[in-house]
């Protein structure tokens, strides 16, 4: 322990710490050795000013482990993050950041060494603040296939972020979907690991590049839990962990360039996330190479006591979170503050453990500025701005028309057709299709856009009579504006969860005297029960909530043309909707600009582009169920129980479409470090346009290990004009057809394989086989990960 620390400047009058000439690690060690014991101790955690009553519930426990924090006698030590600045309640921007200006000013004044805070903010679907531009839930960015649009959205929400102080964001959720009764599906980017790996990476290289940390969450395995229910025990086996959701997180840190990942709240087999060093130090660290901080999910350090009964005390959850990895406990201090101090001054935890969470805390702060000679506490957004309430306020736009058009282009491309009788696209004039019939709980509802991390969801909602912030239209609006020569008629019908039947037969009613009747059904976004969709919002069977599914028969039952709407967070079985609507479309909480996609996908005015991230059950209880299954987890002969997906992972329809055609490979054999070339060509005959998402899937027929039927190992959005053709060359790396083997080994394997090109997972009409020679090839971390796709238009 530190008794007699450096003075805080040298004796030149120079602090080597904020000499941006010397090598960072120089003066990371400079600033470790000057600390006093509670000076690093500050370091490692954040406080969260306002939380409790004005925040809500926003984490499980959080109103049994807040405590009231003196921020004098904090502040005197030093701070090292402030806990959702603009995330806690609904403030002006202007105001938020004059706000967080003023408290960096204090921090810096009152301590020591004047280091100021990371502080940090949610941002799964944009920028978790008032007035902040909400983008589609991930689960959208999964339906889009479209890495390139996400990461541009990501880049957007970090310039927010960072122009008005925030330094390091909340997400992306890398959670692979694997029962979808979870809550938080929602918040996932589908059930496929490469998909959400690529799509996550993306998001992380965009926020990156705007200067934000990006936060990897959850650390890992959450999403595997018992019966799909919240913070509930995960058990599964190493190869599932290694092949299905860890890849993820490993691409997000190799190609994205995370420098922060969440720890998880389950446990693994016992092994709480937040005490595991074999996840948080062993494999990110000393396997992937990982050199960014791991901060706690919230209140996960003290649950180590309250939950899991693997501490006794503060102090030994303390001593086990940083002897596992953690280096930042949030959102507020209740472990690492007086229980650590007092441990280390004991003896009882080491103070190398600090100072190895402290070096990385510093080294991040050092990337990020704060230890710089004059650094300056003014947000760029309030540079040349008189600095006080009155000139502030209003002056800072967080949701301009730039970000609004990627809001719209995202929605739009995520919206998935999911069935069409032929009904949709839906003309209007002429005396065709005059009558339209508006009917469900979320048809008039403008949450019903938005996702349960969303800022009027998450904060709003705690707060009556405030605002929304944003401009968001209810597909009853967007009906309206996009049918303006038709008559609607509107009818609620009845709640999301009420179970109300009163308004069924007013529905039926508006139906009958309709040409077609528009039924949007789904879900409420909430947190901990307060919706049916969202964290803590988990589902005991996957059928609509209440009584939608009496409504949606009802409406089917007058034979006026039925298009399903469906605006939720997890997939539903839809029960004879399935075969009897005359169209199904799908959105995942599209966001502000979702209305306006959807009124224009059933028009026709957008093209219908997306594909089903996750599968819609055929019935309600089949759970856990996922596409990437192996044999016995399909229909059998043995089981009464079919657990065959209506739509499967990778499903979706147009209105243009294309011929797949002239699969072409001059490769039959390749050996296990060798590469496979195939390509097939798509000809669009019609009269509009085509998008169409080729899905390159692996098929292992014989293996040392079980493996998936089906599993996605590519993917590309290619768009054929109308007349046109285009040629699709995959060049796929025999890596790819790598598994975690008997020994824990990633290893190829001769064999057989087959590559098929698909439209969705369980339409796969192109199947090229190979046969793979030599000896099994171990794989390590520079194995490929991708197949290269190249388009050749008219080809």
């Amino acid at each position: 322990m530190t008794n007699h620390p450096a003075p805080a400047v040298t004796t030149d009058g120079h602090a080597p710490w904020r000499d941006r000439g010397l090598p960072a690690d120089h003066r990371v060690d400079a600033l470790v050795a000057a600390m006093t014991l509670p000076e690093k101790v500050a370091q490692l955690y954040g406080v969260w000013v306002g939380a409790g009553a004005d925040g809500g519930d926003v984490a499980p426990h959080q109103h049994d482990l807040d405590d009231a924090i003196d921020l004098d006698e904090i502040l005197a030590e030093g701070l090292g993050q402030l806990t959702r600045p603009f995330g806690t309640a609904p403030v002006d921007a202007g105001v938020g950041a004059l706000s967080l200006l003023t408290t960096q000013r204090r921090i810096t004044a009152q301590s020591r060494f004047g280091i100021p805070a990371v502080a940090h903010e949610e941002c799964l679907a944009g920028f978790a603040a008032w007035g902040a531009t909400a983008y589609p839930v991930p689960l959208s960015w999964g339906a889009s296939f479209d890495p390139e649009l996400v990461e541009r959205m990501a880049e957007r929400i970090g310039a927010d972020m960072r122009s008005v102080g925030v330094h390091q964001g909340l997400a992306p959720v890398l959670d692979v979907v694997r029962d979808a009764r979870w809550g938080r599906v929602e918040e996932t980017i589908g059930e496929d690991p490469y998909l959400v790996a690529t799509v996550g990476s993306a998001y992380v290289r965009g926020l990156e590049s705007s200067g934000v940390v990006a936060t990897l969450k959850h650390f890992v395995g959450y999403s595997a839990s018992r019966a799909g229910r919240n913070l509930a025990p995960v058990s599964i086996g190493a190869r599932e962990l290694a092949d299905v959701l860890l890849p993820p997180f490993e691409m997000a840190i190799r190609e994205g360039g995370a420098r922060s990942v969440m720890n998880s709240y389950t446990d693994l087999d016992g092994v709480p996330s937040a005490a595991d060093r074999s996840l948080l130090t062993e494999l990110l660290r000393e396997e992937w190479g990982f050199t960014g901080t791991v901060v706690a999910d919230y209140f996960a350090i003290a649950f180590l006591k309250l939950l899991h009964g693997t501490a006794g005390s503060w102090a030994e959850a303390a001593g086990a979170a940083l002897s596992a990895g953690i280096d930042v406990e949030l959102p507020t201090v209740k472990t690492f503050g007086e229980p650590l101090r007092r441990a280390v001054e004991e003896g009882a935890i080491d103070e190398a453990l600090v100072d190895t969470a402290l070096r990385r805390v510093l080294a991040q702060k050092l990337e990020l500025g704060l230890l710089d000679d004059g650094w300056d506490a003014v947000p760029p957004a309030l540079r040349g701005v008189d600095l006080d309430l009155a000139a502030v306020r209003g002056t800072i736009d967080l949701d301009p028309p730039a970000n609004r058009a990627l809001a719209r282009a995202l929605a739009e491309r995520s919206i998935v057709l999911v069935r069409n009788d032929g009904v949709l696209p839906l003309a209007v004039g002429g005396g065709a299709a005059a009558r339209i019939a508006v009917i469900g709980p979320n048809a008039d509802e403008r949450y019903a856009m938005l996702g349960c991390y969303s800022f009027p969801t998450h904060v709003v909602s705690q707060h009556p009579g405030v605002e929304l912030g944003i401009d968001i239209a209810t597909v009853l609006d967007a009906v309206r504006a996009e049918f303006a020569h038709a008559t609607v008629a509107h009818v609620h019908g009845t709640g999301i969860d009420d179970g109300s039947t009163e308004g069924i037969a007013a529905a039926v009613a508006a139906a009958r005297e309709s040409d077609v009747a528009f039924v949007v059904l789904g879900d409420r976004a909430g947190l901990f029960g307060r919706g049916t969709s969202g964290e803590g919002c988990d589902a005991d069977d996957l059928a609509l909530p209440g009584a939608q599914q009496q409504l949606l028969d009802a409406v089917l039952d007058t034979g006026t043309p039925v298009v399903l709407v469906m605006l939720a967070g997890r997939p539903y079985a839809l029960g004879s909707a399935t075969t009897r609507a005359a169209a199904i479309v799908q959105a995942f909480f599209p966001g502000e600009e979702g209305a306006a996609a959807i009124a224009g996908v059933l028009s026709g005015r957008i093209e219908p582009s997306g594909r089903l991230p996750v599968s819609i059950p055929a019935h309600r209880g089949v759970q856990p169920s996922t596409y990437l299954a192996a044999p016995l987890a399909r229909k059998s002969g043995v089981s009464n129980i079919d657990p065959t997906a209506a739509y499967p992972f990778g499903h979706g329809l147009g209105y243009g479409s294309a011929t797949w055609t002239d699969l072409e490979s001059p490769d039959t054999t390749a050996t296990t470090d060798g590469e496979v070339v195939l390509s097939m060509r798509l000809v669009n005959t019609g009269d509009r346009h085509a998008v169409e998402v080729v899905q390159l899937y692996l098929h292992d027929p014989v293996a040392s290990i079980v493996r998936p039927v089906q599993r996605l190992i590519g993917y590309q959005r290619v768009v054929v004009p109308a007349g046109s053709s285009a040629r699709v060359v995959a060049t796929v790396p025999v890596d790819l057809a790598g598994f975690t083997g008997r020994d824990g080994q990633r290893i190829v394997e001769p064999g057989a394989i087959e590559l098929g090109f698909g439209r969705s997972s369980a339409d796969i009409p192109l199947v090229h086989r190979v046969e793979v020679t030599g000896a099994p090839r171990e794989l390590g971390a520079d194995r490929a990960v991708h197949a290269r796709f190249q388009v050749l238009a008219g080809a």
